[in-house]
């Protein structure tokens, strides 16, 4: 392995496990801070501590200035950051860290969908078979249990979470040429202010505790940190690599939450893990495959 392809491999791998521990970790915030208002404090450390990162890189490449015709994106962008983490805080709340983890991946199959219906993009075979993988497996995942063939009401909170994120994802696309820091600078004030607003709005009971600093450093770790990482390797790599090293994270985050929050998750669980995997190689595997950030 070349030295210059060890650092933005080790770039994509790291960003993978940053984001890893957003899920059991936030699942464990939960039992101090509200879903909304914790979606906002989230989202918040990420705006905040991209702030010195973005100053840095103003000498450094070359990006798009922002203008007044990225607006509609920026807005959509936002309002759906801000509807995407409280919603899933709210399944987090109710099923199991492990769960949610991988039912995340239905992000990608949102933004594939979307990126299809809305933007006419093209989907190959081999990512349509890929989608159908993971769909089916979140579906397994939002069992209640083995014996039952009801949903779990709160994992329906997880897909609006996924679709929402599609939503979003098709509008950062369409800034991708902008300065990534800056995108997500915009996206965690803007979204963890609205956020919090909306936990203000429900009358959520919050306190201030050093659990808000934790997720306020969470936050950085998993959503900022994270994104800058993978847009990093991203520019060495290209995109469909780092995808497919960026890929272990839902994986990841799901062992995590095994481990840390000593759940033992339904029967179900280890299929559907098994049918996430092969999902998850097509994808990352097919040249049309969407990068997320």
């Amino acid at each position: 392995m070349r030295d210059n392809t060890v650092r933005p491999i080790a770039y994509a791998v790291l960003a993978a496990v940053l984001y890893a521990l957003s899920t059991p970790v936030s699942k464990l915030l939960m039992s101090e801070m509200p879903p909304s208002f914790l979606a906002g404090v989230l989202y918040l450390g990420a705006g905040i501590g991209m702030i010195p990162i973005s100053l840095i890189k103003r000498r450094a490449g070359s990006f798009r200035r922002i203008g007044k015709t990225d607006l509609p994106y920026i807005i959509g962008m936002v309002v759906l950051d801000i509807a995407a983490p409280v919603f899933l805080m709210i399944a987090l709340s109710k099923t199991y860290a492990a769960n949610i983890s991988l039912i995340n991946n239905f992000e990608i199959v949102a933004t594939s969908v979307i990126a299809f219906a809305i933007f006419k993009e093209k989907i190959s075979a081999k990512l349509c078979l890929g989608i159908a993988l993971i769909t089916l497996s979140c579906l397994l995942l939002s069992f209640e249990g083995v014996e039952s063939f009801s949903f779990s009401a709160y994992s329906a909170f997880a897909f609006l979470a996924c679709i929402a994120w599609g939503f979003e994802n098709n509008c950062t696309r369409k800034l991708s040429d902008c300065d990534p820091s800056k995108i997500v600078m915009i996206k965690g004030i803007g979204s963890g202010t609205g956020a919090i607003l909306v936990s203000f709005a429900l009358q959520e009971e919050i306190s201030a505790s050093f659990y808000v600093l934790i997720a306020l450093v969470l936050g950085f770790v998993a959503y900022g940190l994270s994104v800058f990482l993978y847009v990093s390797a991203q520019r060495s790599l290209g995109a469909a690599k780092t995808s497919s090293y960026y890929a272990v994270a839902p994986f990841i985050g799901a062992l995590l939450s095994i481990l840390l929050l000593r759940e033992l998750p339904a029967i179900s669980f280890y299929a559907a893990f098994v049918i996430m995997i092969l999902g998850m190689i097509l994808v990352t595997r097919d040249k049309q495959s969407i990068g997320l950030y």
